[in-house]
């Protein structure tokens, strides 16, 4: 069962919405909201699912009020209900759940719930476990979460994959880690070496005109970039 909120400042609007909705039996709790503001002022108590939004209101508006919630942390669901089609685009910008043209259709209404639901039952899915990598350390199997390692290096038979405090050894070749972990955001910059981009704290051309790379939490350490990779990397990085 779902909490809701409607926020619309015609009052005949807010009956007939809360008439609906509980004719669909799916929601327990209704909170009416006559403003924004309002609306603002009664979230903390009423901690709603989702927010039934009109979009025309006195000052703040229904768009102005879903921008501010869409930078919370965790913010409701919003489910825009107007009587305008013009700012449909808008509504997916502040990522709305759904768009209702009044007067809202009650198959149109228990589509939108079935939106909300799927959203919610995908927020509290576990996370998936992060992936990792096998690696040798004093004679024991070590497993490494991919987001905690900097860069990899390449070393004779081996790999040497480097974290912010530790060096570990894996007899995985270079080429199957690129392959593995280039959808994580991991670059191939060298035949030698394999970048994790998020760590890449800045970018130098030396006065040979080599492209050389610092690593965060990794001091004092210059990866250089083969020359056919740059303009990849470049664009990768957003340069």
């Amino acid at each position: 069962m779902l909490r809701a909120m409607i926020v619309d400042d015609e009052a005949p609007a807010r009956s007939e919405l809360r008439f609906l909705l509980e004719e669909t039996g799916r929601v327990e709790n209704i909170t009416e909201a006559s403003s924004a503001r309002d609306a603002v002022e009664k979230l903390m108590d009423s901690r709603p699912d989702v927010l039934f939004l009109d979009i025309s209101m006195p000052k703040t508006n229904g768009m102005q009020l879903a921008e501010a919630l869409h930078k919370l942390k965790n913010p409701p669901a919003v489910v825009f209900v107007t009587a305008y089609s013009e700012y449909a685009l808008e509504a997916f910008d502040v990522d709305a759940v759904d768009y209702l043209m009044k007067p809202v259709e009650t198959d149109r209404l228990e589509r939108a719930l079935d939106k909300v639901e799927a959203r919610g039952k995908q927020a509290s899915a576990p996370a998936a476990p992060a992936e990792r990598i096998p690696v040798e350390k004093g004679g024991r199997k070590v497993l490494v979460p991919i987001d905690q390692i900097r860069y990899i290096e390449a070393k004779d038979d081996y790999s040497c994959i480097y974290t912010d405090s530790d060096r570990y050894l894996s007899v995985i070749s270079l080429a199957q880690l690129e392959a593995k972990l280039s959808p994580h955001g991991f670059f191939r910059v060298h035949r030698g070496y394999i970048v994790n981009l998020q760590y890449v704290e800045d970018v130098e051309v030396v006065s040979s005109g080599v492209m050389q790379l610092g690593i965060a939490g990794v001091e004092g350490k210059k990866i250089s970039v083969s020359r056919r990779r740059v303009v990849q990397l470049k664009r990768a990085l957003g340069l």
